[in-house]
């Protein structure tokens, strides 16, 4: 008995799972233009792949969202060596520190300049969980694009993903915040 009890949970648990995988995605070409492009700070390659897509022209402005206090734009900028990129169409964000509060500095900074469409680049395993964060603080009103950093994540990082996933999801579809 106990074990019919735990079977329907088990399996509504590994078909969200499979589904979960199923949408971390992959990148999407830089000829699919957007006003902006929003990279959350957290994993190898996003920056860079940001960086990429701005000098493929895929869109006018790139925030780079939850960057240390103690990082400087120049210093940045000379990381990366795209010392004129930053200069002319890269803003830094020092506000977030993490999903939840990088999808309201993102909210804000598409309304400061009126954005209609943002590609998102987070790391695959992130996706799912950002894109849900800032489509609800985006609204409808503006397309949210995913292009996903492909990385090779642990297990256990999957799992975890997918229960903050699980949680905000209930939280959000509750209508909480």
């Amino acid at each position: 008995m106990i074990v019919r009890i735990l079977a329907v949970p088990i399996l509504l648990w590994a078909l969200g799972f499979g589904l979960f995988m199923m949408s971390l995605g992959k990148p999407i070409p830089a000829t699919e233009r957007t006003d902006a492009i929003v990279v959350l700070t957290g994993a190898p390659g996003r920056i860079d792949r940001g960086l990429a897509l701005m000098r493929e022209h895929a869109a006018k402005r790139m925030l780079v969202s939850g960057v240390d206090t103690s990082v400087k734009p120049r210093e940045l900028a000379a990381q990366y060596r795209e010392p004129r990129l930053f200069e002319c169409c890269v803003d830094l964000g020092w506000e977030a520190v993490n999903t939840r509060s990088n999808a309201d500095e993102t909210a804000s900074w598409v309304a400061e300049n009126g954005y209609r469409t943002v590609r998102l680049v987070t790391s695959d395993w992130h996706m799912p969980r950002a894109r849900l964060e800032l489509s609800a603080r985006l609204g409808d009103d503006v397309t949210l694009i995913g292009d996903p950093v492909p990385s090779s994540p642990r297990f256990g990082t999957l799992v975890r993903e997918y229960h903050k996933y699980l949680v905000r999801w209930i939280v959000l579809t509750l209508g909480g915040s």
